[in-house]
């Protein structure tokens, strides 16, 4: 079976795009072909990179603008946003004339109203091709605020999400959501790993990671997000500064870039770590999915081996992709208890530091990391257990068949 993969953005270091290739790898390994379309793509993609798709364009971003911050219902710009929808569906037709494909997977389009056009233009192409859909849903628009005020209510219940498609959650919390606002159920696909494919050592380059940066002889610790509030920097560089007066040369390494929300926060936070004597690395632009030795980028899995401790106290995730590639990568994870860890992780008896753990602890996992050799060994067969590509085939098997079977859940 042919599958088109659609969404705005399959390129980079965001959840959805690391999920999204995951989701090609399961789908491979049941002996489907993946055909991606989007607006921005990575160079080992195929298919068709289509800018009008992508999440900033000048008419996205417009109606966007217009969309939120101020209630009450709008016509005109709810038939604005339609008839977008339909000029980005033409164009999206063009662009896959000659192709064919046997179902449509949605990542995240028809969940967070980042490119209200899209949602309209996939739903067009969904109906028009007359073909199963599923629709990973990574982000719904009611977990975050600024989504809550808005003007264009009846075109967020047709297409936030639509009803028909096979729907996945990443979270519990998100599926009895969909339920409650939208009578719609959802199957569980949480984020995953391939923990029954152990990391490798790392090679010559990895190795290299610490010398290319100025890093030898310093503590790591790697707050592997991107550089936007929610992830709460701030905490990680005042956990630094407290390991920093306590004798302990660290350092700060951030390996995602800002992306998407302005340059303040992260002046804020460099500020913030200069102000407290912390040396702060941020290193996006030299981090992506894959490595590109000649141009010194180094993949997000040749980091993790070089930090010491992972720093993640980000106040709000779907599920927390930087979690499980600690686990993955075998490294001891400093950890703020978000509500989709308090509920669908942390009960499954994962041991991670919290923010009330004594600051000795920590220390000694940065003195004499052999000691929580038991405990990153026990993470690991969790993870393997409840998040590795086992789950993830498991659920596409499931979701597969109810699409061909023309009765989503």
């Amino acid at each position: 079976m042919r599958v088109l993969m659609a969404g705005a953005r399959f390129s980079g270091l965001d959840g959805v795009s690391l999920e999204a290739e995951k989701v090609a790898e399961g789908l491979a390994a049941l002996g489907h072909e993946v055909v991606w379309l989007a607006g921005e793509l990575e160079p080992w993609h195929e298919g068709i990179e289509l800018p009008e798709m992508g999440l900033f364009t000048e008419e996205a971003r417009s109606l966007y603008d217009l969309a939120f911050g101020e209630e009450g219902e709008d016509p005109a710009l709810e038939a604005a946003v339609e008839a977008a929808g339909a000029r980005l569906h033409a164009g999206i037709e063009a662009a896959l004339e000659g192709v064919s494909f046997d179902l449509l997977l949605v990542q995240n389009a028809w969940a967070i109203p980042m490119q209200l056009p899209l949602a309209v233009a996939l739903f067009r192409l969904w109906r028009g091709r007359g073909v199963p859909a599923i629709a990973h849903n990574h982000d719904y628009y009611w977990e975050r605020p600024r989504f809550s005020k808005n003007r264009i209510p009846n075109v967020l219940e047709r297409y936030f999400p639509p009803k028909g498609p096979v729907h996945l959650s990443i979270n519990h919390a998100a599926i009895r959501e969909l339920k409650r606002r939208r009578g719609m159920e959802s199957l569980y696909l949480p984020n995953v790993m391939p923990f029954e494919r152990p990391l490798p050592p790392p090679d010559a380059f990895a190795r290299g990671f610490r010398r290319a940066f100025g890093l030898e002889g310093k503590r790591i610790l790697l707050q592997p997000t991107r550089l936007v509030p929610r992830k709460q920097v701030e905490k990680s560089v005042e956990l630094a500064a407290r390991l920093k007066a306590r004798g302990h040369e660290v350092a700060l390494v951030v390996s995602h870039p800002g992306a998407d929300e302005g340059d303040a926060y992260p002046k804020r936070i460099q500020a913030l770590a200069r102000e407290r004597g912390v040396p702060f690395y941020w290193i996006g632009e030299r981090v992506g999915p894959r490595r590109d030795e000649k141009r010194g980028v180094y993949a997000l899995m040749d980091v993790y081996p070089n930090a010491d401790l992972v720093t993640f106290p980000s106040r709000y995730e779907g599920f927390g992709n930087a979690l499980l590639e600690s686990v993955y990568a075998k490294k001891p994870l400093w950890v703020w208890p978000y509500p989709v860890y308090e509920e669908d992780i942390r009960p499954l008896g994962f041991r991670f530091f919290e923010p009330g753990a004594p600051i000795e602890q920590v220390e000694e996992a940065l003195a004499t990391p052999e000691a929580l050799a038991p405990d990153l060994e026990q993470n690991y067969r969790l993870a393997r257990e409840h998040f590795g590509y086992r789950r993830l085939i498991s659920v596409l098997e499931e979701a597969l068949r109810e699409a061909r079977a023309g009765t989503p859940l």
